[in-house]
């Protein structure tokens, strides 16, 4: 490749590969999630009133409904979500983080962050990291799935 977008595009998706693979095995292991389902509490604790529709989760997960019905029903079943009617149209339903939820993320957050070290630890100074988060945050700007 002799673009430098489409190399530095490449490199973000390999670092992002990476570190999915490394965040697998142990929120797997060690919590019982999947990294989507992790993204997909996250999502719901930074929403208001933690919770959103549907539709919403999907948009802002970049997946289909079909695939936010699929994560959700597990997920139900064990306590992390729960199913939430609208109050003015009971046809209209919210996926809600519930406390057991709030608990697991709050433990797979730990993961993630000791795994996020790993991943910069002996690479990067300080102003770096300060640096690349700042280019970071502008590449992901005004995306509906910022979840910084």
């Amino acid at each position: 490749m002799t673009n430098l977008q489409s190399t530095n595009a490449l490199r973000l998706l390999q670092a992002a590969d990476e570190f999915h693979a490394r965040l697998t095995g142990e929120f797997g292991a060690v919590h019982g999630l999947s990294v989507n389902e992790f993204f997909l509490l996250m999502h719901l604790e930074r929403a208001t009133s933690h919770r959103l529709p549907r539709v919403e989760l999907a948009k802002r997960m970049h997946v289909s409904g079909s695939t936010v019905t699929r994560m959700v029903a597990p997920m139900e079943k064990t306590g992390l979500v729960a199913r939430e009617v609208d109050a003015h149209d009971a046809r209209y339903a919210f996926v809600v983080i519930t406390g057991a939820g709030q608990t697991k993320l709050a433990e797979a957050r730990a993961t993630f962050d000791k795994q996020a070290g790993y991943l910069f630890q002996d690479r990067w100074k300080g102003s770096e990291l300060e640096h690349l988060s700042a280019l970071l945050h502008r590449l992901v700007a005004g995306s509906v799935s910022n979840l910084t």
